[in-house]
């Protein structure tokens, strides 16, 4: 008896160590990120002007942390989601390639997605009128090279009227340039207002 007596002490007092000792201890603190805080973006999916669709998924995750009076928010490689708002091609006569996204949520460590409102952030391809003016002028000096050789100065009018008109003709025909951003490139996109989120510490 004396022996299951020391036993059931033994017993007793393990359990009481095991149920003292709780580990290193936890606690949840909200933070919120003021309207206008700067997140990192990545962009992992690769997005532009011909190849995106308005409402289409779009995926990225954040380069380095956000961090609000010493607590980090957001860690590093934190997955960010959102949408394409715009997706335009050029036209044929005038425009430029435009694409836009805007991201929704977060995927906050222990916590899972959480919403966001973001700004939207776009792209647009460069101008081309430069370009556009030399395809124009150079069939016109062109034309005017082969009419004076044909037929003098007057020649030389014609032939310029004509090689503008096939020049013009030909940038018209064709489409300006589209805009594409691709996977791996950085974005800093900005809270359109206040976001709260849980942080465990």
């Amino acid at each position: 008896m004396k022996r299951m007596s020391i036993l059931g002490g033994s017993l007793v007092l393990l359990l009481a160590s095991a149920t003292t000792y709780a580990g290193p201890s936890t606690r949840d603190v909200t933070v919120t990120l003021p309207r206008g805080t700067v997140l990192p973006v990545t962009l992992d999916t690769p997005i532009g002007s011909d190849i995106s669709r308005v409402e289409q998924p779009v995926h990225g995750h954040l380069r380095r942390a956000v961090v609000r009076n010493g607590v980090e928010v957001l860690p590093a490689g934190t997955p960010v989601n959102g949408y394409v708002t715009s997706a335009q091609r050029p036209g044929r006569i005038k425009g430029r390639g435009y694409v836009a996204v805007r991201f929704t949520d977060v995927n906050v460590p222990h916590e899972g997605h959480e919403r966001i409102n973001t700004s939207t952030i776009g792209r647009m391809a460069p101008a081309t009128k430069g370009k556009d003016a030399v395809e124009i002028l150079a069939p016109a000096a062109g034309g005017a090279v082969v009419g004076r050789l044909v037929g003098g100065r007057k020649g030389a009018a014609e032939g310029a009227l004509i090689g503008g008109a096939a020049g013009t003709g030909y940038v018209l025909s064709t489409r300006g340039k589209d805009v594409r951003v691709g996977a791996g490139a950085p974005l800093s996109v900005r809270l359109a207002g206040p976001t709260t989120l849980r942080v465990a510490q």
